[in-house]
């Protein structure tokens, strides 16, 4: 059985520790002892890798050894798919299996990385570790990582399957954070849709269920105000419809060989004893999916990816919590070891080959020139010319991590809104399958990645992920209304309002590479003298409240258009209720 000490406590053994140290380090250095060999432990060099994150003279760490380390750390196996926001992890471990003067090395860890992609798969062997270790405490440790915005359902799935083994062994999401995709997950579609959304009505899209990448999706469409159809046995006009498939590859390889299926229709949320052959017109993918879409077939753009969402993919690490418990300072050594290597691949275009390198060996598909072309993210030509964006992933620094769970100078803590924009999600498209989800504080346990912040401010040098916001929104992404009370003839929010800007909030959140539009309308109740400039600070009223809430001021253009832009019948008292409005738009 754990037992939780309380600070006092912890304080009298920090310091019985340090008094202890301090006398044997004493003893220590007065040994008579041979003298070592110099080691070059780095050379100051000045960054050249694109939007570096160390400034002006750094250090460049020199690259971790082929050979394996032998070091007697604590062994673990890493089981994570194929994907590039692990770079990090790559040059930490310096190999597939941690090598001589790797920065987990250093760390006193023994780490083999196994690529696994299927995500029941790595479920079935933490389930599997976890009653192991539980009769065997020296069982090598099992980690696994996913994508953040997956986590709600996987962590729900998870914590059933470890039930039986009792509450220390329940599954927890340690803030070992190597990066986030940052442009290759994203749905690629007709170019239509990005001219009007409207336009995927009816339409199908090929992808993982309940996957990141159909998130994605159904992020998109609820931006927009689109429906989406949860049953992927049946179609419906009125909605967008989701066709499955076995993985991240199968999906766009049903768009590109041009794959059917026969469909029961549906009208009104009824059957309607018809049948129809629907095919797929878009698909939700990640590398080397979206490569392979644009060079077999091409004819998809980009409708929306993780480069624009760009919160909503940070790539995220599950322990078993006994486990976590009782290696506590390995793991902080790995947040410690990651947070150097995001600046080292981020800085440096050294380590970032090698990262790639590392990567190429592991996952065993093409080389490391391929890794390295699409975790930087390119725009180039598909096999029918049309420009497509393809790729894109970055690393984290400690204060990147910092940043990600609320533990920045911000202090919005972007996953609790990834974690719970996507668990709703989840909950509404599938009812009977997951009707809740893991509470966030329950699921996450951020002590870890606190005690290293707390420790090492040195490392919160390097600099974070910093969006640049553009003046004015000149393309729209998503638009959609919501109506938000006032006081009559004001700009005073009712509380009534609150609980709907905070789902705007956090939805903004999770759009993190978008500019943020809040465009107040009134109805056509009285005169333009009146009703421009009480839009315009309604419009100003929702601006203030999420800058309060966390939100940077210049990125939300706030503006009133007064009466203008009707979407309903101003004659009818339900379309002047429906003029009564405030468009959120997201774009760039």
């Amino acid at each position: 059985m754990s037992v939780k000490i309380k600070p006092a406590g912890k304080l009298l053994i920090i310091a019985a520790v340090v008094t202890a140290g301090i006398l044997s380090v004493k003893w220590y250095q007065g040994r008579p002892k041979e003298a070592g060999k110099a080691v070059e432990v780095g050379k100051v060099i000045l960054p050249d890798a694109p939007e570096a994150s160390l400034k002006g003279d750094a250090v460049l760490i020199p690259l971790p050894d082929n050979a394996d380390a032998v070091n007697g750390g604590t062994r673990i196996t890493w089981e994570r798919m194929a994907w590039n926001s692990q770079f990090s992890g790559m040059y930490a471990n310096g190999g597939i299996r941690t090598t001589k003067n790797s920065l987990f090395d250093k760390a006193h860890l023994d780490i083999s990385y196994v690529r696994q992609d299927d995500c029941n798969k790595q479920m079935a062997d933490l389930v599997k570790f976890a009653g192991e270790y539980k009769n065997n405490p020296n069982e090598t440790g099992v980690l696994i990582t996913f994508m953040g915005d997956g986590m709600p359902a996987f962590m729900s799935s998870l914590s059933k399957e470890l039930e039986p083994l009792g509450a220390e062994y329940q599954p927890i999401i340690i803030p070992v954070a190597h990066g986030k995709s940052y442009g290759e997950d994203q749905v690629m579609g007709p170019l239509s849709w990005k001219q009007d959304p409207h336009n995927a009505i009816g339409k199908c899209v090929a992808g993982v269920l309940r996957d990141g990448d159909v998130n994605i999706l159904l992020k998109w469409a609820g931006d927009n105000g689109l429906k989406v159809n949860p049953d992927e046995t049946t179609y419906d006009a009125t909605a967008i419809n989701l066709i499955a498939a076995s993985d991240f590859l199968d999906a766009p390889n049903k768009y590109i060989t041009g794959y059917t299926e026969s469909r029961k229709v549906v009208a009104g949320g009824k059957t309607t004893g018809r049948d129809t052959v629907v095919g797929v017109d878009a698909v939700a993918t990640w590398t080397p999916g979206d490569v392979n879409v644009a060079t077999k077939k091409g004819g998809l753009v980009t409708i929306a990816n993780t480069r624009q969402y760009a919160s909503q993919m940070p790539n995220q690490t599950i322990a078993i919590k006994k486990w976590a418990n009782d290696h506590r300072t390995d793991i902080e050594n790995m947040i410690i070891a990651l947070a150097q290597a995001g600046d080292q691949v981020r800085s440096f275009n050294e380590a970032k080959q090698f990262a790639a390198e590392v990567s190429a060996k592991l996952y065993q598909e093409k080389d490391a020139a391929y890794w390295l072309k699409y975790y930087n993210g390119v725009a180039e030509k598909d096999i029918r010319g049309m420009t497509v964006n393809l790729g894109g992933s970055t690393v984290f620094n400690l204060a990147d991590m910092a940043n990600t769970y609320g533990l920045g100078n911000d202090k919005v803590d972007r996953y609790k809104a990834v974690y719970n924009t996507f668990g709703n999600l989840m909950v509404k498209m599938y009812p009977s399958i997951m009707p809740s989800f893991m509470p966030y504080e329950k699921a996450v346990d951020k002590s870890f990645l606190l005690s290293v912040i707390s420790n090492h401010p040195e490392l919160l040098e390097g600099k974070a992920i910093e969006t640049k916001y553009a003046d004015q929104i000149t393309e729209a992404v998503s638009s959609r209304s919501y109506h938000i009370e006032f006081e009559t003839g004001s700009a005073i929010i009712r509380p009534s309002s609150y609980r709907t800007l905070d789902e705007i909030f956090e939805s903004a959140v999770v759009a993190e590479g978008l500019k943020l539009g809040v465009n107040g309308y009134t109805d056509n109740n009285g005169t333009d003298a009146i009703n421009l400039p009480l839009s315009e600070k309604r419009a100003a009223a929702v601006k203030d409240y999420l800058v309060h809430k966390g939100l940077k001021d210049g990125r939300i253009d706030a503006r009133g258009f007064g009466a203008a832009k009707p979407v309903a019948d101003n004659r009818t008292e339900e379309g002047r209720s429906r003029n009564r409005r405030v468009e959120i738009v997201l774009g760039n």
